[in-house]
């Protein structure tokens, strides 16, 4: 598996296929570099999860919409090639791509924001992230410190990236969102919270970025000379997300929060299908059970 790595290391920085479109710039990985892009990127009809909150991302790869009439706030872009589906599903719901006014990220691989700079130019919108992950998106290059680093590919620069801090709370007109650094997973992940609302019923949603211990075959989070905090990193963020008041989980891929399963249970009838502290938690637990598992398997290993 290392041989096999460091055979697809050259090829996976090569700078993929840039072709000009009416709106922006689009990426197209070839599927040799990216073989699960196309089942990521397939459409998928966006929905209200609740209040102002919205799906409008693709099949497997989330973002999510959240919406006021002052201006709009979009948290992850996918990978560059789903950029145009993602604002078509913004106007699809009948909103402005013009009046996004801030995007996020949750983590800044490719998968989650490749297509924040086409998103970007597109909207006029800032562009805001944690530390690492600004510099990262900032200029599309991955980073050694990167679990993944040799795996996870380039994508467009966004430029300019405003850096926000750990518990920052950033406003669109009457919106609210607040970061939380949860890295581990990258060095620069951040989850994010905030209230949607439908009438008087106002329930805590939180953005839970991904709390895999995923890396390519050679890194170890145990003794990396590059990130060397991964396994505090962990364990902090995962106690930060414990102690979040959390009604309504998001995820940066549905799967990851059954999302799609919970749309079905409330097409079919459940009107209260999304709302689910226990799987905040049940969340939480999981990830901390392979954290673990991981960190044993690497002390193992000589």
């Amino acid at each position: 598996m290392r041989l096999r790595f460091a055979l697809l290391a050259p090829l996976l920085f090569a700078l993929p296929a840039y072709a000009q479109t009416r709106d922006t710039v689009r990426v197209d990985y070839p599927a040799s570099k990216c073989r699960s892009c196309a089942q990521w990127a397939a459409p998928h009809a966006p929905f209200r999860v609740f209040g102002n909150t919205y799906y409008v991302g693709t099949n497997e790869l989330s973002s999510i919409l959240i919406t006021s009439p002052q201006g709009h706030i979009l948290i992850d872009g996918g990978i560059p090639v789903a950029a145009p589906e993602i604002a078509e599903n913004i106007r699809a719901l009948g909103y402005r791509v013009e009046d996004v006014k801030l995007i996020l990220n949750s983590h800044a691989h490719h998968d989650h924001a490749g297509g924040i700079a086409a998103l970007a130019k597109m909207s006029g919108a800032r562009v805001a992230a944690s530390p690492w992950a600004a510099k990262v998106i900032g200029s599309g290059n991955p980073d050694v410190q990167d679990p993944q680093y040799g795996l996870v590919l380039p994508y467009p620069p966004a430029g300019k990236v405003q850096v926000v801090a750990d518990n920052e709370t950033l406003h669109v007109g009457p919106l609210a969102i607040t970061a939380h650094f949860t890295p581990g997973h990258t060095p620069g992940g951040t989850s994010w919270s905030w209230d949607a609302c439908e009438g008087s019923t106002c329930h805590h949603v939180v953005y839970a970025d991904s709390q895999t211990p995923i890396s390519a075959d050679d890194f170890f989070f145990t003794r990396s000379k590059t990130y060397t905090t991964g396994e505090q990193d962990f364990a902090r963020g995962l106690a930060t997300l414990d102690r979040l008041p959390c009604d309504l989980l998001l995820t940066p891929h549905p799967g990851s929060s059954s999302m799609f399963d919970r749309l079905a249970k409330r097409d079919a009838g459940d009107r209260n299908a999304f709302v689910d502290p226990g799987l905040c938690k049940s969340f939480i637990a999981n990830a901390r059970a392979a954290v673990v598992k991981r960190m044993a398997d690497e002390r193992a290993k000589p």
